[in-house]
C-alpha cells in the first residue's frame, strides 16, 4: 500500500492533491459496481490485490448478526460490496475527508446509500458502536503505531462472537500483525492467503 500522492499520503486528513477524477467498474463478490475515484485516495486506478482477497474470505465468513466496520474506507469498495452482496448495513470511516465523500457518492450510485453511515474518525477515536465484523486493509505507510491501534483496538468495538479480517502482505509485516493481534486476542488465526497477502482473522471470545 504505497501510492503516494503529491508529497503527502492517502491517509492525510485533507489531501491538497490537485483533483483528477476517474471513473471505472469493477465486479466484487458476484456485482459489478460503478466507482469514482481522485487524486489523494488509496488505490484510485482500481480495486486493489489485497482488497479483493480480503473481500472472498470476507463473503465465505461465519460472523454474528449486526453491523459491519469498513475502517479505512477510502472510496468506499469494501463497504459498498458487503453492503450489497450480503444485506448488511455498514458504517465506512476514513480520516481523509476527500475519500469519505467519494465513498458516499459511491455507495448511492451503487443503490447502498441507506444501508451506510460514511463518516470521518481516526482510526477508532469518533467510533462508538460495536459491531459484528470489522474489515481492514491497513495504511502500512502510516506506520506501524497506526496499523497496531487499528488491529488491537478493534476489540472494543466487537461484539461477542464478532470478528476483524485484516489483510497484510507478508513482506510488508503480516506475521508481525499476527503477534499483535495474538497480545490481545485469544482466537487469531489466518483465514486466507493469496500471492503473499494474507488475511488474518481475530474472534472477540
Amino acid at each position: 500500500m504505497t501510492e503516494k500522492i503529491s508529497g503527502e499520503q492517502y491517509f492525510t486528513a485533507q489531501p491538497d492533491a490537485a483533483h483528477d477524477y476517474q471513473n471505472f467498474d469493477f465486479e466484487l463478490l458476484g456485482n459489478n459496481l460503478h466507482f469514482t475515484t481522485d487524486a489523494g485516495v488509496f488505490s484510485k486506478r482500481t480495486v486493489d490485490f489485497g482488497t479483493r482477497t480480503m473481500l472472498s474470505v470476507a463473503a465465505e465468513t461465519d460472523f454474528p448478526a449486526g453491523r459491519v466496520l469498513d475502517l479505512g474506507t477510502g472510496y468506499g469498495p469494501v463497504g459498498i460490496a458487503i453492503a450489497k452482496a450480503l444485506n448488511k448495513n455498514v458504517d465506512m470511516v476514513d480520516v481523509n475527508q476527500r475519500a469519505l465523500d467519494l465513498a458516499q457518492k459511491n455507495a448511492n450510485k451503487n443503490g447502498v446509500g441507506s444501508q451506510v453511515k460514511v463518516f470521518q474518525s481516526n482510526i477508532y477515536e469518533d467510533v462508538q458502536d460495536q459491531y459484528a465484523l470489522i474489515l481492514v486493509n491497513p495504511p502500512i505507510r502510516a506506520g506501524k503505531q497506526v496499523v497496531t491501534a487499528m488491529l488491537q483496538e478493534a476489540k472494543n468495538h466487537l461484539l461477542p462472537g464478532g470478528k476483524l479480517l485484516a489483510v497484510l502482505q507478508k513482506k510488508q509485516g503480516a506475521p508481525s500483525a499476527r503477534k499483535n493481534l495474538e497480545a490481545v486476542f485469544n482466537d487469531v488465526s489466518i483465514a486466507g492467503k493469496n500471492k503473499g497477502y494474507y488475511v488474518l482473522e481475530a474472534v472477540n471470545g
